[in-house]
């Protein structure tokens, strides 16, 4: 650590602890926004913030792992683009621009910003979900969309993403990170309440994972056999995140995972990243473990489930709201001073009386 970096921390430090207010009253909304300070190691008194959504189908779901059909990947990505989807809507209302990447839509055309790698990922569970070249061009994708943020100077971005089927591919790529291989991350996904769904999907994850048990032995692999091209998008933007110096938040299951994913490989990464909410899936509290980040530390416990980055979206809300307050609120020492100066005025007035 630099001097003149520790010279900033301190600065940075105080700029929050000096507000006018009990010390830590606002909770996490001042921890978060001292990860954001001490992450762009220097002052920005704007927040620019920007919403990132990857979007892929994922030929998992040809194994029947989900009750949707597939198309709703194709028509929800474009209901984005036209600003009529739940995150879209949250990015309008608070004036908080957006881009939609299609990295892996089955369809003709692309929607959003064209960067299709393939029209959908493999069926994982018959052969390797991408190739290594394929995952390696979903990684830079990720990376050059951030790099195109830093270029606008925007200072804070969120991850969301959008592909039927995606929960399945992030329970898979979380069970093959975790140590025992636990098939209760594994949760309902969309079709809440569709046990006979659950189990079979969870006899497909756990195959897939004794089938590619020699192939994954890296974070990558683990993408790479049984994970998407929003996945694998996710986690090249987030590492790209720690280099440009951009904090971000995650959503829900799947960011997480892709999280978890990208701290493994640069472990750096963690000082960037922010949580949003908790989603309802059951692997949502092992992804954020294995991202070194307690349950009690994400703001928001709203019971979403949506996905898109909804949750995301909501937290840079909150951190708008609080970055105000930074920057416009009385400080400790002023008033302090000033009810040293009317206290010293009354003893005055005693005096004189």
């Amino acid at each position: 650590m630099t001097v003149s970096y520790e010279n900033y921390r301190r600065q940075a430090l105080h700029q929050i602890d000096n507000l006018a207010k009990p010390p830590g009253s606002l909770g996490l909304l001042e921890k978060q926004a001292k990860q954001i300070l001490l992450a762009w190691g220097t002052f920005h008194r704007e927040l620019r913030p920007k919403h990132i959504i990857f979007a892929a189908d994922n030929g998992v779901v040809q194994a029947g792992v989900v009750a949707q059909l597939a198309d709703i990947t194709y028509m929800q990505s474009c209901h984005m683009v036209q600003g009529t989807s739940a995150v879209t809507c949250f990015c309008r209302s608070q004036d908080i621009p957006y881009e939609v990447i299609d990295v892996g839509i089955d369809s003709d055309d692309a929607v959003g910003l064209d960067r299709k790698i393939a029209r959908g990922t493999k069926n994982f569970a018959v052969e390797p979900a991408m190739s290594r070249e394929q995952l390696v061009q979903a990684m830079a994708t990720g990376r050059e969309r951030v790099q195109a943020a830093a270029k606008e100077e925007i200072n804070l971005l969120s991850f969301g993403e959008m592909g039927i089927g995606n929960t399945t591919t992030s329970a898979a790529v979380l069970t093959a990170l975790s140590p025992k291989k636990m098939s209760w991350l594994t949760g309902f996904g969309s079709a809440r309440g569709n046990y006979k769904l659950l189990f079979h999907k969870r006899r497909v994850i756990a195959a897939a994972i004794k089938a590619y048990e020699k192939e994954i032995q890296t974070p990558a692999d683990a993408l790479r056999c049984v994970g998407g091209f929003d996945l694998a998008s996710l986690c090249g933007a987030m590492l790209a995140c720690a280099d440009e110096k951009i904090p971000f938040y995650i959503d829900g299951f799947i960011t997480a995972t892709a999280l978890a994913c990208a701290i493994a490989m640069k472990p750096a990464v963690r000082d960037y990243a922010l949580p949003s909410h908790i989603s309802r899936e059951p692997g949502m509290a092992q992804a954020l473990r294995l991202c070194g980040i307690d349950e009690y530390e994400v703001p928001i416990q709203a019971g979403l489930s949506l996905g898109e980055g909804t949750g995301a979206v909501l937290g840079v809300t909150l951190m708008k709201t609080m970055m105000y307050a930074v920057w416009h609120m009385a400080t400790l020492n002023g008033i302090n001073q000033e009810a040293q100066n009317r206290h010293d005025k009354g003893k005055g007035d005693e005096t004189h009386g």
